[in-house]
């Protein structure tokens, strides 16, 4: 069994202390920043186009270093590579964190790698939810800590949620004991512009710093629909209609083209004093340069469609929409655009805008050629289970009479997943030289009945099942009734 062959530490509470499952945050500071960021204001030629230089990664640098980590072969299990292929007895090796080979029960085991027995049982990528409030809306939560949405101005693209993430949110640990190795920390949707959401590693730290993805592109979270101006209406300001919604991306827009024009400017010829830095103004020119990725909370499609149309006035491009319910009716369009359409399966009729959800939605959407459908949760007891939410993708699907395999549902939740957020290259699936964010699953991973046994981030075993050392508690949970040792190795990702 895996658990004997993979000593780990004692269980893991959250603190640097004890050296529980060798938090990031305690094993490097990572690289420092300018503690004189007014020195280089006039001498930097080198910032990308539209940034002011500070709003980079090496500003709020990732310190995120891994955990402890072994080469190895998973061997004998049913794997779904997350890029389409299932393997029936199966190999993945593991050499350095990352992929080393995917195969046959023909294929090679380099020497000196650890043999996992995996006989009977399903490995696949780890888990990717793009949306997901944890550590912003904390489980369980309180108002005191209720920080994902700064509900203060139609416009609050200079914001960042990862400055308001707490990464001991006890949420974090139930989804990975769901299999969830990556997930995007949005803002919430009050908002036009509700601020730049974070891609984190899902492992126990004390930092947020010591949980974020390392070079992963930051994302504008923008909504439409009944969100900004039901908000905002209701205290007779505007945006009160869908006119104003876009009324107001249009004007932000303007005012960011005119900023990321002054900047270039200044850059070329370095005349005279730099402009003035404005927060706001740096991440809309980030997406106007396309180092900023637009994450679009957008429900129906003729709005969908709108806001399309906004993008391509204004030469940017949309990623990714969010709780699209109505995606299925644009899908050639978005397949055409290159654009993802993230959903979930069964919510529906909650309001307006969310009234003609259908189950096939993730199947219809997937059907067009260079499609992008995405599977996510906005919740943090769905995210425990987004494969059995994929399953009902996957089973709504098939009863309409598409020819859909389990092997290629997987990429709703992981390879898609990771497009959808920019990360693609590193993670997502089970290819060579990706990082190897890996799980054990104790069945078919499409039934209700699977359970995630073990759960690898960057071939660290971050959770096992089996083993209370594995199965990390926050100091929030301890003495809790449900918590605790005995608890968590009774828990099956939920609470």
């Amino acid at each position: 069994m895996l658990l004997n062959r993979l000593r780990g530490p004692s269980l893991a509470v959250l603190t640097c202390a004890l050296g529980a499952l060798a938090l990031s945050a305690c094993a490097s500071t990572g690289p420092a920043s300018s503690s004189d960021s007014t020195s280089t204001a006039s001498s930097d030629r080198t910032m990308a186009r539209g940034l002011d230089g500070w709003a980079n990664q090496d500003s709020y640098p990732s310190t995120y270093r891994g955990l402890p980590r072994q080469n190895m072969a998973l061997v004998g299990a049913t794997v779904f590579t997350g890029a389409g292929e299932k393997i029936d007895n199966g190999v993945v090796v593991v050499t350095d964190g990352r992929i080393f080979a995917v195969g046959d029960a023909s294929t090679p085991v380099p020497g000196g790698h650890q043999v996992v027995d995996t006989r009977g049982r399903f490995v696949t990528p780890g888990i990717i939810d793009i949306h997901s409030h944890l550590g912003v809306y904390p489980s369980p939560g309180v108002q005191g800590m209720s920080d994902g949405n700064e509900a203060t101005n139609p416009n609050t693209a200079q914001v960042w949620a990862e400055h308001s993430l707490w990464p001991q949110d006890p949420g974090f640990n139930t989804a990975r004991a769901g299999g969830v190795t990556t997930l995007q920390i949005l803002p919430g949707s009050a908002n036009l512009f509700g601020g730049r959401g974070v891609t984190v590693r899902n492992v126990p730290s004390v930092t947020m710093q010591g949980m974020k993805f390392p070079g992963a592109p930051y994302g504008l979270k923008m909504a439409c629909g009944e969100n900004p101006s039901r908000v905002y209406g209701s205290r007779n300001q505007t945006p009160a209609t869908g006119m104003g919604n876009v009324a107001g991306y249009r004007a932000a827009f303007i005012a960011a083209r005119d900023y990321k024009a002054k900047w270039d400017k200044w850059r070329e010829d370095g005349k005279g004093t730099p402009p003035t830095r404005n927060l706001q103004m740096e991440t809309l020119a980030g997406v106007l340069d396309g180092s900023i990725l637009i994450q679009n909370h957008c429900y129906r499609a003729d709005e969908m469609a709108v806001m399309l149309d906004i993008a391509n006035e204004f030469g940017y491009k949309i990623k990714t929409f969010h709780h699209a319910i109505e995606a299925y009716k644009i899908a050639p369009r978005l397949a055409r655009e290159e654009v993802c359409a993230a959903m979930w399966t069964g919510w529906w009729g909650f309001k307006m805008e969310a009234l003609d959800g259908i189950e096939e939605n993730a199947a219809l959407t997937d059907a067009p050629a260079g499609s992008c459908a995405v599977i996510h949760s906005d919740d943090e007891y769905l995210t425990q289970r987004l494969n059995q939410e994929a399953a009902a993708a996957l089973s709504a699907g098939r009863r309409a009479g598409m020819d859909i395999t389990e092997a290629h549902a997987m990429s709703w939740i992981t390879l898609n997943a990771a497009r959808a957020i920019g990360i693609d290259k590193e993670t997502g699936s089970l290819e060579v030289g990706k990082r190897a964010d890996v799980v054990i699953w104790s069945a078919n991973p499409f039934s209700v009945y699977a359970r995630a046994d073990q759960v690898f981030i960057d071939g660290g075993l971050a959770f096992d099942r089996t083993n209370p050392a594995y199965q990390p508690v926050s100091d929030f949970e301890l003495g809790q009734p449900g918590y605790g040792q005995a608890a968590a190795g009774n828990a099956q990702g939920a609470r």
